[in-house]
């Protein structure tokens, strides 16, 4: 009770000081209502008034709150009477002047009132009714609204002059002190419960009181209520029918009024209100989180809460979570956040963002700024809410891991929101011990979409303010994100350091660009590109932001010894960018670029001399982009912008000047020139452009080209001929690159000429500046004639000088260096046409079209003479041909051995080669020689043809990209070319001819080999793995896509989208082709009508244009929000083959529906399993879109039906080899994760296509399943032990709370998985080869480890209900069990160290296994069936395996109660141990 008065003396003093209004204003009020003209004691005789004084107050008129009587002085009181009231207070002050010490312990006593008063009443000679009498007095005393508020107001001390300062006791009300005296209670409370509705529309300040408030107080805190339910059921029924502000106050006031039995019911009937009305959530919640609840009735209150979530206004939402979170336990924390998860949405917390944005476009500039404290207020209240989950994350043990696990738990993309992004932040923050959890889950949700970056974008874009909080785990996630191998980790953190930049302010700002710079200092290549990528994005978007820590940045000039020629382009685009911004030119920034680049353009390491290049290139491009800038801001030059001109061409003079003397430097030099010419388009300085333009003209003309003449004069290696001329009819004026005499010159010159030429300081002319100098060219004139290429079009059709190219049977007679000779020469044609194709390929005129395409003609022939003549040049060193990579650390040679002719020791030779894979299919060919030896015919088809056609063997260029000019992807538009033609004209001008240009199957496998190369290399990038220490090689995977390298995957992927049509037009001819083929052949591929030539290469381009789709649709980027209607453009165009004209307005997934039937349609006409493989992979992008149930049907059945398909080569011979090895493996693990019953398919390979295996010949293959030969069983065989394993795996653990239809549903499932393990452990008798044997050892081992964690706990409480399952379950388990101990014993018998190594861990588990079932008996009070009997070791055929000890003395299969104690021998043993267990069940049914 000590305690109840204390808090009502703060509640009802806090009241009374919120509730007075400044002195002033208060008497200008409450006088309107007065009922005396000054404030004084009240004087009547009514029984009230003559009581409540005789007890002990006097009561007050006016603003002056009622006193009361010290207990000291009730008799001075008594003795003077009422009217003496003034003498009396001066016999008080004289009697504190005379025990002012005791005054302070002589305090006010209430309870002494209350006494006095109770007994006045209880004598008094009309007692009861005086009660009634004094009741209706204190009515009619508070109808004056200045006296009722003194009776509502706390007592006060009677005070004399020299009490005036002394402090004393905190006095009741007069109400309060009223309800204490139970004779008075009950009528009171009607009172007052009666005078409430009067004020239920008073504003708080109208009479300077709160007269609602103070009324519910006066009930708060009270020692006995005669009769509290009834106080609180009429309490209730105020609440229904009073107006928020005063349900406030009663629903609030409650928890302190209540008695502890009533807690219960009052939690019920509240919490059925907050169902019903919203508007009171927080003081409802407010009052729950005052009462002592049990737990299952504040789980019933959480639910109710729970269910308003998504309703509840946004300033009462922290209330909410608060009671949501407060007082969880462990048990049921996951639950309850899983639930808060689903019905909290942040997406009610940006409307007033929505809302200012439509104002601002609509509305004027006041209404915005409403709107932006609306905005504000919401963002308060977002951060109120983060708040109180921080406080429980913090103080409340469990909740975090909690709302982890909860975030693991969630399956489903659209279910993940922003606030577990937010929440993982705060987490992160506030909970150090779970920071590698956070990274864990967020390591594994990203690479999954779940956690997609518009999602991190959305967060910092509605809620920076909360997220600013948690910046250092920003800081430290992106970091760790950055070290990450895959690279969907890695541009997650490159987002989360774009955003952190752009949100915060400038102290976050410094603290990304130092972490960005120390990533780029820190040497790894991925890491590197990754934070160069981050900068150049925020120096476009935030440049002023990113000035002020250039600082930072120019620091990485002390750092590029590590940095690689891409790397430095991007460096110092970067730095350009931020010294000429803001017309610095006098920033230091500048300074220190111009002192490195004159450093590095003078050494004479090609190394820095190359980065001199590309970076002084860089920078002259800023320099011009900027000028240009000016220009267009402002009318007349000035001088400053003059300077600078003058400046940019100094610099490029002094490149030019240090190229001159070095042919690869001067490559490298034109290179970059027309890079930036391409990357500036329309906004180089045109004094800049004209300066290169003059320069690159001549220079080209002066060169490399020269007049057409019958005779070449000079010394050369071969006669020169005219060779590739389009023009033949131009009879006079007719140009001629120059290229064998160049060549010729420069090779057998190569040491005098280029001395002298250096000595004389004249530049160096070199065959490999033809196709830079010729790209500079080209870029200069569309740019100076707006795309036109009339000036240089007669370089499309001129001839090349070099020499008779019919090279078949003449390689072998020519020297070394003629060979070589001629490889240099078919290389710098292959790359002069390269250039041609990339310079023409855009013109719209029909003639050059056709050109075109010849020229594509011209590099298909040419690459096969060069593939020829490689083969034939062993050692040979390639000219360089891209010029802004790394020197290479190895380039690729060709054997000697490549020389001489196929014989029939090759195949071992390339199946050794293809054995050294230690997988099991590899494996198994080392035992079935013929089953690796067309290889090749399966891939490299063309190739094979050629060989047998000339008898000379060829060299791939695949692995020759780096010496090739890249392709540029304008090339690709030559797809859309169908039929053209190719005007041949007479010498009088006249038509004589039309001939038909077709754009052919090996000129269409050229371009879709590339385009498969570049968006394999841009959508699809590869680990970022971390080179090991001391191996920190060179990263040789951008060398051939420089130019590439410079666009975006977003343009990358929008060009391959506009190229979609064509590809469906060619796929479509593919489809049409073979099915004809197939027709006519009568369902026989290698039929006598088939061209193998032709069909090889047109298998090769459905292949490619397989691949392209996929590689496409597989791109990670159409994820994101920005690039949705991209991915609807491409869906659209497949949609569109199928329906045409009429999906123009269909929903997404309709259209990938629509796409996926499409796709499918080329199932019948695929002709090799590569092809099926790749079609099906296409489907399984398509289908994930959104993935359905059905297309999952779907693509089971298609890779079902190409598992159970004859696939043949056109020569009549099964496709076999080890590419199609891999290729099933994929395949049958597809088919494996999307049937709907993998235990049912792995039976169905097992029990019907292995027997029909075993029962064919020994080239033979099962019927069902005709893939299935003994070449390819290791491939089902680890598929299908892997895919059991990872099924039963999937089997929950047995519970005790399970129900009987539950155990017996997991041990049906156990029965047929343990089964399947059963079939295919007993195969290895039959197929005992060593890689079948290594993955039944593996796989045997982790079913077993998963038996025991699984299965065990559901036979310990399923043994007495289902003892028949259970015996059958161990009986055929024990069978396969003693199979594996006989595989250890072969295995330590033929001393096979690649199986040992798996027998320990084997024996393990079997002894674990042993004592399992052991366990499980004694928990079923069964141990006596239990016994151990000593197995012998026997080899696969069952026999037994002699060891000395067993010579001596065979103690034959003895049984024991006990396992053995000798550790040798226990190994052996314990597996025998489970025949124990196929008899303890007999033996358990005789014990019961």
């Amino acid at each position: 009770m000590v305690s109840k008065r204390k808090l009502s003396k703060s509640d009802a003093h806090g009241d009374s000081l919120t509730a007075e209004l400044p002195q002033t204003k208060k008497s200008r009020i409450s006088c309107k209502e007065k009922t005396s003209a000054e404030d004084g004691a009240v004087e009547n005789d009514s029984i009230f008034v003559q009581l409540i004084k005789t007890a002990g107050i006097t009561l007050n008129a006016g603003e002056r709150q009622n006193d009361i009587v010290s207990k000291s002085l009730l008799p001075l009181f008594a003795a003077y009477g009422s009217t003496h009231y003034t003498h009396a207070s001066t016999l008080l002050t004289y009697t504190c002047m005379c025990r002012a010490g005791r005054m302070l312990e002589d305090s006010v006593d209430q309870a002494t009132f209350q006494k006095k008063l109770c007994q006045i009443l209880r004598k008094h000679p009309f007692y009861p009714h005086v009660v009634q009498e004094f009741v209706s007095g204190l009515e009619t005393h508070i109808k004056d609204r200045d006296q009722f508020r003194n009776c509502l107001l706390p007592c006060a001390p009677v005070r004399g002059e020299v009490t005036r300062n002394l402090v004393h006791s905190y006095c009741e009300s007069l109400i309060k002190l009223l309800l204490g005296i139970e004779t008075l209670q009950p009528a009171v409370i009607t009172l007052l419960l009666e005078k409430l509705p009067e004020f239920f529309f008073d504003t708080v300040g109208t009479f300077g009181t709160n007269f609602p408030r103070l009324i519910v107080n006066q009930f708060k805190w009270l020692d006995k209520i005669l009769d509290s339910k009834d106080l609180i059921m009429k309490l209730m029924q105020m609440v229904s029918v009073s107006p928020a502000p005063i349900q406030h106050d009663i629903i609030t006031s409650l928890p302190e009024i209540l008695e502890d039995s009533q807690q219960s019911e009052f939690a019920r009937e509240v919490s059925q209100l907050l169902k019903r009305d919203t508007r009171l959530t927080v003081p409802i919640l407010d009052a729950l989180s005052n009462l002592d609840l049990d737990a299952g009735l504040l789980a019933e209150v959480r639910q109710s809460a729970m269910i308003i979530v998504p309703a509840v206004k946004l300033e009462d939402l922290p209330v909410v979570i608060k009671f949501i979170l407060h007082n969880i336990k462990a048990v049921d924390a996951v639950q309850v956040i899983s639930a808060l998860r689903k019905n909290l949405d942040l997406s009610s917390c940006i409307l007033p963002l929505q809302i200012l944005s439509s104002q601002s476009k609509l509305k004027s500039q006041p209404q915005t700024s409403s709107s932006t404290s609306q905005v504000s207020s919401s963002q308060n209240c977002v951060k109120l809410l983060f708040d109180v989950i921080k406080l429980a994350v913090r103080f409340q043990k469990g909740i975090s891991e909690a709302w982890i696990k909860a975030i693991e738990n969630t399956v489903s993309l659209s279910d993940h929101k922003v606030l577990d992004l937010i929440v993982l932040l705060l987490i992160h923050t506030t909970n150090t011990k779970s920071r590698k959890q956070i990274e864990r889950v967020l390591r594994n949700k990203i690479p999954l979409g779940c956690v997609p970056e518009q999602l991190l974008q959305s967060a910092f874009r509605n809620h920076s303010l909360v997220i600013k909080d948690f910046f250092p785990s920003i800081l430290s996630l992106a970091q760790t994100f950055l070290h990450s191998a895959d690279p969907c980790v890695v541009s997650f953190g490159s987002c989360m350091y774009k955003q952190a930049f752009s949100a915060f302010d400038s102290y976050c700002q410094q603290e990304v660009v130092s972490a960005l710079v120390t990533h780029i200092c820190g040497g790894n290549d991925v890491e590197v590109d990754i934070s160069l990528d981050v900068l150049t994005d925020l120096v476009t978007l935030h440049t002023s932001s990113l000035i002020r820590y250039a600082t930072f940045v120019k620091n990485i000039l002390d750092y590029t010894e590590k940095l690689n020629p891409q790397q430095i382009r991007k460096l110092f685009y970067i730095l350009g960018e931020l010294a000429f911004s803001q017309r610095q030119e006098d920033s230091y920034i500048q300074d220190d670029m111009h002192m490195v680049i004159r450093k590095w353009l003078s050494s004479t390491v090609p190394k820095y001399k190359q980065m001199g290049i590309i970076g002084a290139i860089t920078v002259a491009g800023s320099m011009a982009s900027k000028r240009s800038k000016e220009d267009r801001c402002s009318l007349e030059r000035t001088q400053q912008s003059e300077e600078h001109c003058r400046q940019l061409s100094i610099l490029l003079d002094l490149v030019s000047y240090c190229c001159e003397q070095s042919p690869e430097a001067l490559a490298l030099y034109y290179d970059e020139l027309a890079n930036l010419i391409e990357k500036q388009k329309g906004n180089l300085d045109s004094q800049i452009l004209e300066r290169i333009g003059k320069s690159v003209v001549e220079d080209f003309s002066n060169d490399f080209v020269v007049d057409l003449t019958p005779v070449v004069d000079g010394v050369h290696l071969f006669p020169v001929k005219s060779l590739y001329n389009l023009d033949e009819d131009e009879s006079q004026g007719t140009i001629v690159i120059n290229l064998l005499p160049l060549l010729s010159q420069n090779w057998l010159g190569k040491s005098v000429d280029e001395m002298a030429t250096r000595n004389q300081g004249k530049k160096i002319v070199s065959p490999e500046c033809l196709c830079p100098s010729f790209r500079l060219l080209r870029l200069y004139t569309t740019e100076q004639h707006n795309g036109s290429m009339e000036e240089i079009d007669a370089l499309l059709g001129c001839p090349l000088y070099l020499t008779d190219l019919e090279i078949e049977g003449k390689l072998g007679s020519l020297a070394k260096q003629e060979r070589e000779f001629l490889c240099s020469l078919l290389f710098h044609a292959l790359n002069w046409f390269r250039e041609v194709v990339n310079a023409f390929c855009q013109q719209q005129d029909l003639e050059m079209k056709g050109k075109v395409l010849t020229r594509l003609q011209n590099i298909t022939e040419l690459q096969n003479m060069l593939g020829k003549c490689l083969a034939a040049s062993p050692g040979y060193v390639l000219p360089p041909a891209i010029f802004d990579c790394e020197a290479l650390e190895a380039a690729p040679t060709v054997n000697a051995v490549g020389l001489v002719k196929k014989k029939k020791t090759g195949g071992k030779k390339q199946k050794s080669e293809g054995s050294k894979d230690s997988s099991a299919d590899h494996s198994q060919m080392e035992e079935n020689p013929e089953g690796n030896q067309s290889e090749a015919e399966t891939t490299q088809l063309e190739k094979d043809t050629t060989e047998k056609r000339s008898g000379i063997p060829l060299v791939q260029l695949q692995s020759y990209r780096a010496f090739f000019r890249e392709l540029d992807l304008e090339v690709f538009t030559i797809l859309h070319c169908g039929l053209l033609t190719k005007s041949i004209l007479d010498s009088e001008m006249h038509t004589e001819a039309r001939e038909i240009v077709q754009l052919g199957p090996a000129e269409l496998v050229f371009l879709l080999d590339d385009l498969c190369q570049k968006l394999e290399h841009i959508l699809m990038p590869p680990a970022a793995k971390r080179a090991p220490f001391l191996k920190q090689g060179k990263d040789c995977r951008n060398i051939g896509f420089s130019h590439l390298c410079q666009r975006s995957s977003q343009e990358v992927a929008q060009c391959a989208v506009e190229l979609l049509k064509p590809l469906c037009s060619h796929m479509e001819n593919m489809h049409n082709y073979f099915q004809a083929l197939i027709t006519e052949n009568e369902e026989v591929v290698d039929g006598p009508r088939v061209n193998i030539q032709e069909h090889q290469l047109l298998s090769s381009c459905y292949q490619q244009l397989l691949q392209v789709f996929r590689l496409l649709f597989a791109w990670s980027g159409f994820s994101q929000r920005e690039n949705s209607d991209l991915l609807r453009s491409a869906l659209k165009v497949l949609a569109d083959r199928l329906k045409p004209g009429e999906t123009e307005f269909l929903l997404l997934e309709d259209l990938i529906s629509e796409s996926f039937h499409y796709l499918l349609n080329f199932q019948h006409s695929v002709p090799n399993f590569q092809c099926a493989l790749t079609l099906t992979q296409l489907l399984i992008v398509i289908a994930e879109k959104p993935v359905a149930s059905w297309k999952k049907d779907k693509i089971a059945s298609l890779a079902k039906q190409f598992l159970c398909q004859s696939w043949m080569q056109p020569s009549g011979m099964r496709e076999k080899g080890s590419q199609f090895s891999d290729a099933l493996h994929t395949l049958l693990c597809v088919y494996m994760e999307h049937t709907d019953n993998i235990l049912k398919a792995v039976e169905d390979i097992s029990s019907v296509g292995v027997p029909e295996l075993i029962n064919s010949a020994n080239d033979g293959y099962s019927s069902t399943y005709p893939t299935l030969t003994r070449q390819t069983f290791p491939v089902f065989f680890q598929v299908m032990m892997a895919q059991l394993e990872n099924s039963v795996r999937s089997i929950p653990a047995g519970k005790p709370s399970d129900s009987r239809e539950v155990q017996l549903e997991k041990l049906l499932h156990w029965n047929m998985a343990v089964r399947d393990f059963h079939i295919l452990v007993n195969l290895v008798k039959v197929f005992d080869s060593r890689p079948v044997l290594s993955i039944c050892l593996k796989y045997g081992r982790l079913f077993v480890e998963a038996f025991l964690k699984l299965a065990m706990p559901l036979l310990d409480y399923s043994f007495k209900k289902h003892r028949e399952d259970v015996q059958s379950l161990l009986k055929t388990l024990q069978l396969s069990t003693r199979q594996l101990h006989h595989m250890c014993g072969h295995s330590k018998i033929h001393q096979d160290l690649g199986l040992t190594n798996h027998v320990p861990l084997l024996k393990k588990s079997l002894e674990q296994f042993v004592y399992r079932v052991k366990a499980m008996l004694a928990f079923n009070h069964c141990q006596e069936a239990f016994w151990v009997g000593i197995l012998k070791n026997r080899d696969l055929q069952g026999e037994e395996i002699l060891s000395q000890d067993s010579e001596e003395n065979d103690p034959g299969e003895g049984v024991s109660q006990l396992p053995r104690e000798d550790p040798a021998e226990e190994e052996g043993d314990i597996s025998g141990s489970e025949g124990g267990s196929e008899h303890n069940d007999d033996d358990e049914e005789s014990s019961e």
